[in-house]
């Protein structure tokens, strides 16, 4: 298994499909931030991080141009990191709360993280054709790993989980694709497809999230909880 992730990993860390995130994630790269103008920039797509053998799969939306295509790994080295880590760590998914840089001792239990768009976005915001280049990445994730609960961190995940999923779906699709009004987005809603996996929504810890009071620390260490209590459905 470790050796087909980390195949996988390695096209995704060569991938140019898409001339606008190429150019953007190696621009910001080159033209680095005054705080960290002696960094060595990551500048490529960001590979999935964490346990191998993980149960539970996070998916999240894409880079942040500062933090995971500063550092080159997920969530690490911005805010939205800064929010998720912790989280992770009060409920013994992680080893510890920081995470700054790719060597600084993170360590994931039973959790895998990765993303809908796996280059930094301009103004975080992937275009739909940018969206379908990056999925087969994450539909050759999801049977290597074969997760018992995917929690999807906002809509745009969601909805690329559920395309991906669309087969198990039957009946909630219908025979035109357009999904049945029961499977709808919202923070702590939960979904069984008809292979048994989980799927688990939460908003996404962005600071537009987090300090508007959208999301959180409650709320969002209630998702863990809850899907700490959807693994013991297996």
């Amino acid at each position: 298994m470790q050796s087909r992730l980390d195949k996988l990993n390695q096209e995704i860390i060569s991938c140019r499909k898409c001339s606008r995130l190429v150019a953007w994630r190696e621009e910001v790269a080159r033209v680095k931030r005054k705080a960290y103008k002696d960094q060595e920039y990551w500048g490529k797509p960001i590979p999935g991080f964490g346990d191998p053998q993980a149960r539970v799969l996070v998916v999240g939306l894409a880079p942040g141009a500062r933090g995971s295509n500063r550092t080159g790994r997920a969530f690490t080295g911005d805010a939205s990191g800064g929010f998720l880590y912790p989280a992770l760590h009060r409920a013994g998914f992680a080893n510890q709360p920081s995470a700054v840089s790719r060597r600084d001792g993170l360590v994931l239990n039973d959790v895998y993280i990765v993303a809908t768009a796996r280059c930094a976005p301009p103004a975080n915001k992937p275009t739909p054709g940018e969206l379908h280049n990056c999925r087969p990445y994450l539909e050759r994730e999801i049977p290597i790993l074969k997760p018992k609960v995917i929690v999807c961190l906002g809509r745009v995940a969601f909805e690329s989980i559920l395309r991906i999923y669309s087969h198990s779906l039957t009946p909630a699709l219908s025979q035109n694709g357009r999904r049945n009004s029961r499977w709808k987005f919202g923070h702590g809603a939960s979904y069984q497809l008809e292979s048994r996996e989980w799927i688990l929504c939460s908003y996404h810890p962005s600071q537009q999230n987090t300090l508007t009071g959208k999301l959180t620390v409650k709320m969002f260490d209630d998702i863990w909880v809850k899907t700490k209590e959807l693994l013991q459905h297996e």
